[in-house]
This record gives structure tokens, sequence and C-alpha cells, in this order.
């Protein structure tokens, strides 16, 4: 905990926020070792509930095992943390994944997350009994000293995060009666290609209904990218957040990144 309110005060300094909930993986022995669960009341794959997020689950396909720390450490990586998205389809698998807002000195971080997002797998998420894909959002956070290891959190809500709450934020459904379909930049397009990250304040209540949208904070301004967001998720429907394991309601700030497409 020490060492995760220090990050929580970098990455406040640097006008960062960071998620809450997460699975840890420290240097083993013994290679892909099965992490705590993440939320033991969120049922298995194979049930059908009303909601289940996708989580990163465990095994060898899991994001947090399949990361070198190891390499990492050879590689020089400090502490540090770097945001990242996920478009996670109904059974699990990544179709597409991207970082974005990195602490400074993370590019080793960087380039590990990416290359471990395309081939992890999550478990399968669930819509009104369905399964569906969802927009997935994350952090890794990687810490060097005294045990190095690292984390991964399913939230990127600092109220929450200093709260130590065992949360899930939202996640946007593509499928079923959501009209969610992605992110899609500006109409028109950029004079140049850029990186956009768009907050969004969600208000989403534990049926997973949209009860608020307001964007709080566009970075770079005045190119449409906030027009952009509130379009795409204004009329979205969510798996909602779980909290202590179960649905609620919830309100959380949402960095929402555009990237152009390499």
């Amino acid at each position: 905990m020490r060492n995760l309110n220090r990050f929580l005060g970098l990455f406040l300094l640097l006008g960062l926020v960071i998620p809450t909930f997460a699975q840890e993986k420290r240097p083993s022995a013994t290679p892909n070792a099965t992490p705590r669960p993440q939320v033991s009341k969120i049922p298995q794959p194979g049930a059908r509930p009303q909601f289940r997020p996708a989580v990163l689950g465990a095994g060898s396909d899991s994001l947090i095992n399949r990361i070198d720390t190891n390499d990492l450490l050879k590689k020089g990586q400090k502490d540090g943390a770097v945001m990242f998205a996920a478009l996670v389809s109904p059974n699990g698998d990544i179709s597409s994944a991207w970082t974005y807002r990195p602490m400074p000195g993370t590019e080793a971080l960087q380039q590990e997350l990416q290359k471990r997002l395309a081939s992890a797998k999550f478990t399968p998420p669930i819509y009104q009994y369905q399964p569906v894909g969802v927009l997935l959002f994350g952090t890794a956070i990687f810490s060097a000293i005294s045990k190095p290891h690292i984390q991964i959190f399913l939230n990127q809500d600092p109220s929450e995060l200093k709260a130590a709450s065992d949360f899930i934020a939202p996640q946007p459904v593509i499928g079923g009666d959501s009209k969610f379909e992605g992110l899609t930049p500006p109409e028109g397009g950029t004079p140049v290609p850029l990186t956009a990250v768009v907050d969004l304040r969600l208000k989403v209540n534990r049926e997973g209904g949209l009860e608020g949208i307001e964007v709080v904070g566009e970075e770079p301004p005045l190119l449409g990218f906030a027009e952009a967001a509130m379009a795409n998720f204004r009329d979205a429907k969510f798996i909602p957040a779980f909290r202590n394991g179960d649905p609620d309601d919830a309100s959380v700030t949402q960095p929402i990144c555009y990237k152009p497409i390499e």
C-alpha cells in the first residue's frame, strides 16, 4: 500500500488518473503462478449471470502472467505506470489494444504491455445473460523497489484507488441493445495524425444504463474530439460497475484515448 500511495501521488502530480482494482504479479521461481482471484463473487466462465465484466482471469493466457517482469528489470525499467484500452470480443480475445498517458521513462513497460496485450485473453464479458464485446480500460503499474512487481488495474478513477476499493469500472458494450460501436474520431479528421484524450464523467446505474455524461477534459482542445466522444458514448449500454463483486451504481471519470491507425 505504501508504494501504491506513492504512485497515486505521482499521478496526481502529473495530472493523470489511476484505476483501483488490480491483480499483482511478483517474480517467482514458478512461472505463470496462478494469481489470487480478482473478485470472489463474480461467476466463472460457463455460468450465465445477468452481468459479468471482462476481467484478467488466471492461467498462462492472462495478461498478468504474460508480462515478463524480469526482462523489464534487465531493460532498466524503473517505477512507472501506463494506461491501456482493449477491445475484448465475446469469447475474451482482444481484437485491438493501445497504450496512452505513460509516466516518463516507461518506454520498456509500454512495449512489454503492448506486446502481451496482443495475445492475452480475458474472462468473456456478459451483458443481459449474453456474451458481448466490450471496451475495457486499465493501467499497468510497475514497481522496481524492494520486491519488483507489476499490478494490473481495471479502473482509472483516482478516488477509487485512494479508497482502496474493490471496484471494476463500467465497460461499454458492443452488441445487444447498445449503440456503442467503438471509438470514431471527428468527422473530417485532423490536419495531421495525432493522439487525443477526452476525459468523460460517466454516471452508470447498476442495470448498465447511462444516466449522465459530461466532458471534463480534452487534450488537445478544439479539434472535435470532445464532440466525437459524446457522440460515441451517449447511446451506449454498459456492463455496470462491480463493487465488492456485485453490480453497483457508479460515477467515474474515464479517459478516452483516440489514436491514429498505424
